[in-house]
């Protein structure tokens, strides 16, 4: 019913000789098996674990290239993408630039009107305003044609990011991508649009540093003490794991240090935010970023102006930051009521049509875009098949997103089907797409038939699947969460550790939330005192959404579930994070 894991080798097992069953079992299965690798993991270092970033092709020209303008005072325009890694991006930017007194603006282009990356449009206006450097973040790989145009009205262009390349690299000055190229030099290739661009700035503050001596201009108010670009990674850590790049090497380092630093920022805006969801800034977690701060951010844009968002982390002001915290706050609630009412026009559509076919492709020129990658994954997971969503953006392409849903590889599934598309992109378990005016109708009829064509789909080996313990309710206990913890933070290839726990007695069953979509049971740890501990899962969906209403008090089940922190109550007690539940 629920698959274990194999039990360690031998050979692994004496390599991690020093940690309990449970941890060295929990490293091995993340790839982690000789004693050095455990410690680095364990114990990420900022001085001994981070890659110098001038290994990075094109990195010693674009720092150098940077450092020169910032002397020079020439005008440059920070370019970055509008979601919640191209913000913090260039939120730490925004702060480097500032700190070197450089003569600088940052661009961030509308979601809704202008869309992902650079525009000619946009290019044109910097021109107007003087730029004479260009520097993007988490976008510009593929932007040919807007960087050529930069190219033919006097700006050069440094290119951040991370995205996969098209069939030919832009003709921009320099090209910082440890995707970009294959023979590039930079030992780990799976850092967020924000990190490639901390990696800049930590460059050029080298070579900055090296200049102070003969530079006037980074003397005094300006002074770079050593160490200043730590603080800028509280930016990168929000967009790492926004980004859901994986949490393996660098981005573990940056991710944990990350955390540290947003648990101890000065930002006016950050901490306004933290007030306003109940959240600890002290002891802000990971789920505190994927579930909490980094919806508000993409919020902006989705809803308004991601101009919103990236203000909040800049300014000084606490009448500023206050209005924009809540600001952030009303255009998460109404993100959360348009993406209730499309995901309630969905159902509504699904059930009208009676027949459910392998693919759902559905859509509506009302429908936001920007949102429509939300409600494609809660649909995937409640129909367990790839779902198709589109609406119209304002500049009146039809654009949408879509989820797997059931294991099928989403990028092999929309080149099934490639005809269909002006574009499209994305990975395993999700993508975005452009569909053409005269495509749109038989979307679903050509995606249906690609799916057909598939003639073998990849096996889910995700880790959430298998279980990395078999525990009892008397087990889930602080200690335990302890040793889980030592892992954190967890996300894309460190995932939540899963266990397993056999035969438990429900006690209490119960549902909460506004419209009761979430889920509490209580379940007995021991009878003779009748102690009880909490098991919650939100949005109830998937297998839990079958079994729930199958339940009743004094039933035995299987449960396979996290073991996590319940922040919200006095205490911090230790409580289960349902996944899946059977009756026995």
């Amino acid at each position: 019913m629920f698959p274990l894991h194999d039990p360690l080798d031998e050979i692994t097992r004496r390599e991690l000789a020093e940690y309990d069953d449970l941890v060295a079992a929990l490293l091995a299965r993340r790839g982690v098996v000789t004693k050095e690798d455990a410690e680095k993991f364990l114990s990420p270092s900022y001085d001994l674990h981070l890659h110098d970033p001038l290994l990075m092709i094109d990195m010693p020209k674009a720092a150098r290239r940077f450092a020169d303008a910032i002397l020079a005072k020439e005008k440059i325009v920070v370019w970055s993408d509008y979601d919640c890694d191209g913000i913090p991006g260039g939120v730490l930017m925004h702060d480097f630039l500032q700190k070197v007194d450089a003569n600088f603006e940052n661009y961030i282009p509308h979601r809704h009107d202008e869309g992902y990356g650079m525009n000619v449009t946009g290019i044109e206006s910097l021109a107007k305003n003087g730029a004479k450097l260009i520097v993007t973040v988490d976008s510009g790989i593929t932007d040919i044609e807007p960087i050529a145009r930069a190219a033919e009205l006097g700006m050069q262009v440094i290119v951040t990011d991370h995205h996969l390349p098209g069939e030919k690299l832009p003709d921009a000055f320099a090209i910082v991508n440890p995707n970009a190229r294959e023979d590039e030099t930079y030992p780990y290739k799976s850092l967020c649009g924000s990190g490639v661009a901390w990696k800049l700035v930590v460059a050029t503050l080298a070579m900055l540093r090296d200049s102070r001596p003969t530079s006037p201009r980074l003397r005094g108010a300006t002074e770079l003490p050593l160490g200043w670009e730590k603080w800028l990674l509280d930016m990168v850590g929000l967009a790492t794991i926004a980004d859901m790049v994986p949490l393996t090497g660098e981005n573990r380092l940056l991710a944990t240090y990350g955390l540290l630093v947003l648990r101890k920022s000065p930002r006016i805006g950050l901490q306004k935010l933290c007030r306003g969801m109940r959240v600890e800034q002290r002891s802000i977690s990971e789920d505190d970023v994927g579930f909490m701060i980094a919806p508000r951010v993409n919020a902006a844009s989705r809803i308004g102006e991601a101009r919103d968002a990236f203000n909040l982390f800049t300014t000084h002001d606490e009448n500023e930051a206050s209005a924009l915290a809540k600001k952030l706050e009303r255009a998460n609630r109404q993100r959360k009521a348009e993406t209730g009412a499309i995901t309630r026009a969905v159902h509504t559509r699904l059930k009208e049509r009676g027949e459910m076919r392998s693919v759902i492709a559905l859509g509506d020129p009302e429908w936001r875009p920007a949102l429509l990658g939300l409600v494609a994954n809660t649909i995937a997971d409640e129909y367990e098949r790839p779902v198709f969503l589109w609406g119209r953006e304002g500049n009146m392409r039809l654009k949408g997103s879509m989820r797997s849903g059931d294991g099928t590889h989403a990028l092999d599934l929309m080149r099934a089907a490639v005809d269909t598309f002006e574009d499209f992109g994305g990975h395993k378990a999700a993508g975005g797409f452009t569909v053409r005016d005269d495509a749109i109708f038989f979307l679903e009829d050509k995606l249906v038939e690609a799916h057909a064509r598939l003639e073998m789909r990849e096996e889910d080996d995700s880790l959430a699947h298998h279980v990395d313990a078999v525990i009892t309710p008397e087990e889930a206990t602080e200690a335990l969460l302890k040793k889980v913890e030592r892992l954190a933070p967890f996300g894309q290839e460190n995932p939540k550790p899963v266990f397993l726990l056999r035969e438990v007695a429900l006690q209490e069953i119960s549902r909460f939330g506004k419209a009761q979509e979430h889920l509490k049971l209580k379940i007995l740890v021991d009878a003779e005192r009748q102690n009880t501990m909490d098991a919650v899962t939100f949005f109830i969906k998937g297998p839990i959404a079958r079994a729930v209403d199958t339940l009743t008090a004094g039933d035995k089940v299987n449960i396979i579930a996290h073991i996590e922190r319940d922040t919200f109550s006095r205490g911090a007690p230790v409580r289960l994070r349902l996944l899946d539940i059977r009756l026995i």
